[in-house]
């Protein structure tokens, strides 16, 4: 089965509909971050890097959590580096997990969590994100309530895709407590960890007090440095946790992107100056889409970080996001993501839909122009 992703922008395709549905940049990243893989490539460094990563990579990751967390992590026993954040997840969960245990998530989740759940044999457990005002929250006593004798790992995305929501530390201390009342292991997911808005600060699981050691923490260059397409991540943990991943990993990719691993190498010593300015700038473009759609009268929440919003899918007149979706591709011109997709409860995800602004200013304000003239028409329409 396609994943949504594919049916959506295949849609787009199709329609010649501009694609604010799949989360990818319309850029390049920073100079000296393709200029070093292009000397990694001259260099000769094209053959397989070893199954846990360039040595070098590996002791930028280990310095970048450190100075960003206060996280020491060893680079020869504590960090695998992997094709992509994805692969790190999709290697930590069967190596985590045997048939039968059960993985706690928060719903909505990206769509990867549920596939790489089902390959290790868990068994999902969903805890619901509520819509509460601007914000998405969740309740601790569901939580708690999720947890069975079978419960193996909680699995927490923060920033979060596709909500944009970032845990606060009062909603962290309560995982964490869980995490160790009942001796779970988490996995997290922080790919858009430098990616947050309006003075928010995105802090790890793993630096609250007893996480390091039962926390496997994940993260990525792609989002940081607008090099989607490299898929080098990396997990930190300890030993006996990140031994596990590589047990699985191996069989998976191996090892790949040796030049885009050296190139992520450099990019981690100094990443502040070219991180703050696509911040800034993604937090503008964010500000484009909620403010343009506000005028239209469309419903939105406003996402504290990741490239990612919620509309209400009702303020163009529908009920439906899947098939509002459709519609506005083929009458609107704009090609939107239907939250079910990120939903165990698809009547909890209908209202909703996704729309990413990590795109061109300039399709931006055409998708606006184009969701607006879509929107304001829907009364004339019902009237008629």
């Amino acid at each position: 089965m396609k994943s949504v992703f594919a049916v959506m922008t295949a849609l787009a395709r199709r329609t010649g509909a501009l694609n604010l549905g799949q989360g990818f940049p319309d850029s390049d990243g920073p100079d000296f971050l393709l200029d070093a893989a292009r000397r990694a490539i001259g260099e000769g460094l094209n053959q397989y890097p070893p199954v846990n990563g360039l040595p070098r990579l590996r002791q930028a990751i280990s310095e970048q959590r450190e100075a960003e967390y206060g996280l020491r992590y060893d680079p020869d026993s504590e960090i695998v580096v992997t094709m992509g954040a994805t692969e790190a997840v999709a290697a930590a969960l069967p190596a985590l997990c045997d048939t039968g245990d059960e993985v706690i998530v928060f719903e909505p989740y990206y769509d990867a969590y549920g596939a790489a759940i089902s390959l290790a044999g868990g068994v999902r457990r969903t805890v619901l994100l509520q819509r509460d005002g601007d914000r998405f929250v969740f309740d601790p006593d569901e939580l708690r309530g999720a947890v069975t004798s079978r419960t193996r790992v909680i699995l927490l995305n923060s920033p979060h895709n596709p909500t944009g929501k970032v845990f606060g530390l009062r909603e962290l201390e309560q995982i964490a407590e869980v995490c160790r009342e009942h001796d779970l292991i988490a996995v997290t997911d922080e790919v858009y960890e430098y990616l947050t808005y309006d003075g928010v600060r995105h802090i790890t699981l793993a630096s609250l007090p007893g996480m390091r050691e039962r926390t496997l923490a994940i993260s990525s260059a792609g989002k940081t440095f607008n090099v989607t397409g490299w898929k080098v991540g990396w997990a930190c943990g300890p030993a006996r946790l990140v031994d596990a991943l590589v047990s699985v990993k191996q069989y998976l990719t191996f090892a790949g992107g040796g030049p885009f691993q050296a190139a992520v190498a450099e990019g981690l010593r100094n990443p502040r100056p070219w991180v703050d300015t696509l911040r800034d700038d993604l937090q503008g473009r964010r500000d484009t889409l909620l403010t343009g759609l506000a005028a239209a009268g469309i419903r939105t929440w406003t996402p504290e970080g990741t490239y990612f919003l919620q509309a209400d899918a009702a303020s163009f007149g529908h009920h439906d996001g899947e098939e509002l979706c459709h519609v506005l591709a083929e009458r609107a011109g704009v090609v939107l993501l239907p939250s079910t997709a990120f939903y165990d409860d698809e009547e909890a995800g209908r209202p909703l839909l996704r729309l990413a602004f990590c795109k061109r200013r300039q399709t931006l304000d055409t998708a606006v122009e184009r969701l607006t003239a879509f929107a304001l028409a829907r009364p004339q329409e019902t009237q008629a």
